[in-house]
């Protein structure tokens, strides 16, 4: 019998009342297996998940690594779309799958992947699920526009209000003022228009132990975006940004709906007007008098907070009145929210940078230094997976002696030493158990397969390393900074701020780009290019 697993996704709410659900789901591709003489040897559930993208689907990823593996010959999902609502998501799991030998089946749609006929139908099927994921979204956006112009508020979280039921409808909000959110709201309107600037603001307030909606230290970004939120004059602006999850802020919308809203204003006109003035005046930006790029922006760790470090500059002024500008590298923290959420911690640029690039210099070329560094690398990654490995055996016993106890119980029912009723409870808090047991040890399965990685391999650490270095050292400062991000995933400092480690992040990506495509039999022969170094 063909091994088998089963792969199920639940979306929305909306979705379990139609028939959606993961138990509906399984049962069903459970008796078509049956029916099909398989056998079901596991199961990947994604609950609450978006068909718009398989990357942030946890159980569908370790699906397809298990498949690599060969845990597997065939996978089974009630419905395609279930897998992928994207036509090329869809198409490039079933291609991973076909590689490793793994056949993909569907319980409602007939189709056979290993033909030019079958795969073209599973394409057409696929366009079809995303055409109706992209239909929902359309007439969900229709209506959230149509509240929009209605000055409704379409819900999320703001500084200042909270949402309540509108009319007692749960599916509709309304804005109600939180008074206690809307002083910190008028005191930001207020001292910005008293003359305070956004870096003092930000300063001012998480010094007195103000706390944005989530609870977390205010940002310059975030007292920006409340300074210009036409929300708080009591007006409903909708539409700013489209597509957001893909685009970001490069998909700003040029048709922004901006109508009086149903809710109370905190702000009263003549404040906002001052406070956008203002804005506008020192939104000039003069011409920068100094040169250079900051390759370690965003890999340059704070010493003390952990935090990413930032570009800056300080200017003194020398006896003849000229000024003499010093570049360094500063705590992004304490540059976006500061000093009640760190110290600027700076460090001369030139100075750091000089170190990091001859301590890379320094283990290139010393072969001793190196492969004590991939030693003592491979000893870690040895020990990683241990703790987890002595938890997943004592959790495999512990669902052992739990199925033992229900089975036993079972037992004594059918030999009418007990009845039904008296024994149905201590099956159920069994059984609650097994599935808690099954749950962790599915979790810690799975961390422990990513985990489970092959020792770096010394010549191909040398190897990679060379080249890495022969491209930093032909590139501009532009392209250096994004090979550093690349390559490096963190540089850490102590705490008098010197250079203590910095940590390289080698993955198919960084070979991609380090190697431009060229072929090399010790790089691109390998099964597995991920690793990581600490120097």
């Amino acid at each position: 019998m063909k091994k088998v697993a089963i792969y199920a996704r639940v979306s929305t709410t909306e979705q379990a009342e139609k028939g959606y659900s993961i138990d509906a789901q399984i049962e069903t591709v459970k008796k078509k297996c049956q029916l099909a003489e398989r056998i079901v040897i596991r199961e990947y559930v994604d609950r609450g998940i978006s068909g718009k993208s398989i990357e942030k689907r946890v159980q569908l990823q370790q699906l397809i690594r298990d498949a690599k593996s060969g845990e597997f010959e065939e996978v089974w999902v009630w419905k395609t779309n279930r897998l992928a609502r994207n036509n090329l998501d869809l198409l490039k799991v079933v291609d991973i799958l076909e590689k490793s030998n793994v056949s993909f089946k569907s319980c409602t749609e007939e189709f056979d992947t290993s033909t030019a006929a079958g795969k073209l139908l599973l394409s057409v099927l696929a366009s079809l699920g995303e055409f109706e994921r992209k239909t929902i979204v359309e007439n969900v956006q229709m209506g959230m526009k149509k509240r929009a112009r209605l000055g409704k508020w379409n819900g999320g979280q703001v500084l200042g209000y909270k949402s309540v039921k509108d009319n007692g409808d749960s599916k509709k909000s309304k804005l109600q003022i939180v008074e206690a959110e809307a002083e910190i709201v008028r005191m930001i309107f207020n001292l910005y228009a008293g003359g305070k600037g956004l870096k003092s603001l930000v300063n001012h307030i998480n010094k007195l132990g103000y706390r944005s909606k989530k609870g977390n230290m205010f940002a310059i970004a975030t007292i920006r975006d409340i300074l210009h939120n036409p929300l708080y004059i009591g007006k409903i602006r909708y539409n700013k940004m489209q597509n957001w999850s893909e685009k970001r802020r490069k998909g700003k919308s040029e048709k922004i709906i901006l109508v009086e809203g149903e809710h109370e204003a905190i702000i009263d006109i003549d404040l906002w007007d001052k406070v956008q003035s203002l804005y506008k005046k020192k939104s000039y930006k003069p011409v920068r008098n100094y040169s250079g790029s900051y390759p370690l922006t965003g890999i340059l760790k704070c010493p003390q907070c952990g935090g990413s470090m930032v570009a800056g500059k300080t200017k003194r002024k020398l006896k003849d009145g000229s000024y003499k500008i010093h570049q360094y590298y500063f705590c992004g923290e304490w540059r976006n929210k500061g000093i009640a959420a760190c110290r600027s911690n700076g460090v001369r640029k030139n100075e750091i940078e000089e170190c990091v690039f001859k301590k890379i210099r320094e283990v290139l070329f010393n072969k001793t230094i190196l492969k004590d560094v991939v030693d003592r690398m491979n000893e870690k990654r040895r020990n990683i997976t241990k703790p987890k490995k002595e938890r997943l055996e004592y959790i495999n016993k512990k669902i052992k002696e739990l199925e033992l106890k229900k089975n036993k119980i079972f037992d004594l029912y059918e030999e009418g030493i007990f009845e039904k009723e008296d024994l149905s409870e201590r099956v159920k808090s069994l059984s609650n158990q097994i599935k808690c047991n099954l749950e962790e040890r599915d979790k810690l399965q799975q961390s422990v397969s990513e985990e489970q990685i092959e020792p770096i391999d010394y010549k191909l650490v040398t190897r990679v390393l060379a080249k890495f270095n022969q491209v930093l050292t032909k590139v501009e400062d532009e392209k250096k900074k994004l090979i550093l991000n690349l390559v490096i995933q963190k540089i850490e400092l102590d705490e008098q701020r010197m250079l203590k480690k910095i940590t390289f992040a080698f993955d198919d990506q960084v070979k991609k780009y380090i190697f431009n495509g060229q072929e090399d039999a010790s790089i691109y022969g390998t099964s597995s290019f991920s690793f990581s170094i600490i120097l």
